[in-house]
């Protein structure tokens, strides 16, 4: 072990480990032999790095969650013509979805608080799957609507609980970096997987475009309850690297059955009266603004209003999601490297969001050019301005009061989630003429105030202080 020798008359004689250091410190022999290897073992251990397969699990868990949510959008032009729908009414369709996921996002938190991380993935995942699957059985309009608010109901427990895994797993300087990975997940999985999507509705029609979506999340839910472990629970984690995640503000005292927690009115209060976490609210609008239009009318507009073929649209459609895949990847360990380096949280969180967001603004360019090439140019730079924005979820553990994450975060992603209704409703009735011009026109001034937002109303990063009692407890 220390591998020591010692000269002794002009020859090298080798002694024992033990024999050293009793030699060159007194130790007691016999003690020092009660130390075991396994003991040894344990305090040369390095920290582990089982929170690197946890934000994967994250990544795939996003990929599936967003496969689900956007193949309509894939399966849009058959759709109406084979149910008769007009655009005002697949807009409605496209929507169905958000009614749901937004009036949930509260009670979706509360439940994340209540189940813990691992039931409530699981469920959820195979929930919104059933319903994806489903989907492949719908014969008219009615059948289609609700089960995308079907759907809906199952998805809004999942990016609170995505924030809470990573809050839990990662130390606040590792944080943005495991939310870019994990967010990249809707943007990278969708640029391979749009083209991938066309060819199952090409091969199998747009019905069992939805069947085989539903089935492989089913699997996923399988794979994500035998696999995940918050870490006070983990076989898999050490010691050093709970300490490291603990050290870092990590909370790895997250119960996987839920704590008891106890919400009331005046927690809701406190959420709602802090003009810092407005902004990120009203800067996750703006975010998901962009997105939503990405998700659900994007093909529509290079098919029907641009005159690509379907083919085409796929692969051409891909380039804006690599584009947003780069553009959130690069934020979080830009921010994260900042952070490192010692500049301010103010600077190294908020930068990339405001950035992001005027960035994005410019898909209105596309109404001002002909060519293919330079319309997916402009919608490849908002769109990644759109990925380098979304690390918005860094700033739920970062100005949220620890004890109300989960339910600040459902809040957090039910202002959000109301872009998935608004959004796609107001597109419909705006390019009800056959003229998308006025939509992003919209898009651009919508994610313009999200950027206002992060300027004048965050502020200086830190957490909001809950209200202390006369007896110097959390008031609740």
């Amino acid at each position: 072990m220390l591998g020591l020798t010692f000269e002794h008359r002009g020859n090298a004689a080798k002694v024992s480990p033990l024999s050293a250091c009793r030699k060159m410190y007194g130790l007691n022999v016999k003690r020092m032999k009660k130390i075991t290897y396994k003991g040894m073992r344990k305090m040369n251990n390095k920290a582990t790095k089982v929170r690197y397969g946890v934000v994967f699990m994250l990544f795939i868990t996003v990929i599936v969650n967003y496969m689900d949510r956007s193949n309509i959008s894939i399966a849009a032009p058959f759709i109406t013509k084979e149910l008769g729908i007009d655009s005002v009414t697949m807009g409605l369709i496209f929507s169905a979805f958000g009614w749901t996921y937004c009036a949930l996002q509260i009670p979706g938190g509360w439940v994340l608080d209540k189940l813990g991380n691992r039931n409530t993935h699981a469920i959820g995942i195979a929930g919104f799957s059933i319903m994806t699957l489903l989907q492949g059985f719908a014969s008219g309009f009615s059948g289609m609507f609700l089960l995308r608010v079907g759907l809906g109901v199952f998805e809004a427990p999942a990016f609170p609980t995505n924030s809470k895994v990573a809050a839990s797993w990662f130390p606040e300087n590792e944080r943005a970096r495991a939310i870019s990975i994990y967010t990249s997940g809707q943007f990278i999985g969708l640029a391979f997987l749009t083209p991938t999507l066309i060819f199952l509705q090409q091969s199998f029609g747009w019905r069992g475009l939805f069947i085989i979506a539903g089935i492989v999340g089913l699997a996923w839910s399988v794979l994500w309850y035998i696999f995940y472990r918050d870490p006070n629970k983990s076989n898999k984690v050490n010691q050093a690297e709970l300490d490291y995640i603990r050290e870092g503000d990590g909370f790895i005292e997250a119960s996987e059955k839920g704590e008891k927690v106890k919400i009331g009115a005046k927690d809701f209060r406190i959420i709602l009266s802090s003009r810092k976490l407005w902004g990120i609210f009203i800067g996750q609008f703006a975010v998901s603004s962009t997105l939503w239009f990405f998700l659900t009318w994007f093909p529509t507009y290079l098919v029907e209003y641009r005159g690509l073929s379907f083919i085409k649209t796929g692969f051409l459609s891909s380039l804006p999601f690599l584009a947003a895949f780069v553009g959130v990847l690069s934020a979080g360990f830009l921010s994260d490297f900042l952070v490192k380096k010692g500049v301010s949280k103010d600077k190294a969180r908020k930068a990339p969001i405001i950035t992001g967001l005027l960035l994005s603004t410019s898909i209105i360019g596309a109404n001002y050019v002909d060519s293919p090439g330079l319309i997916v140019m402009f919608m490849s730079i908002a769109f990644f301005g759109n990925g380098f924005a979304s690390i918005t979820w860094v700033f739920v553990s970062l100005l949220a009061p620890k004890r109300l994450i989960g339910i600040a975060g459902g809040v957090f992603n039910f202002i959000g989630g109301t872009a998935s209704i608004i959004i796609p409703i107001v597109i419909g009735f705006l390019v009800k003429g056959g003229n998308f011009a006025p939509a992003l026109t919209f898009i651009a001034c919508v994610t313009l105030t999200g950027a206002l937002s992060y300027i004048f109303l965050v502020g200086k990063v830190e957490r909001v202080k809950e209200p202390i009692d006369q007896l110097g407890k959390v008031a609740s």
